[in-house]
């Protein structure tokens, strides 16, 4: 079922005022909220854990320079040194 605002009259907000008052007195709206979330659930489209990761890039002085600002010749440059 649908409404059709081109054919029809939009409801006033008395009308919708009473809508939502029946949705809430039967509980409906928690209803279909648990169908909808049953119907994701079958379709495997809900996340039932997960981990959150903060990915803020920050300014971070180099790893390959010493103290003095320069490169350190024992620190790789690039990630094959690190594999070494």
């Amino acid at each position: 079922m649908h409404i059709n605002f081109f054919t029809e009259q939009v409801p006033d907000a008395t009308t919708l005022l009473k809508f939502r008052h029946l949705l809430e007195k039967e509980k409906i709206g928690e209803k279909l909220f648990e169908d909808v979330k049953d119907q994701l659930d079958h379709a495997g489209l809900i996340m039932l854990g997960g981990t959150v990761v903060d990915a803020t890039l920050i300014s971070a002085p180099s790893p390959t320079k010493n103290e003095d600002g320069k490169r350190d010749p024992e620190m790789p440059s690039n990630q094959s040194g690190f594999l070494a």
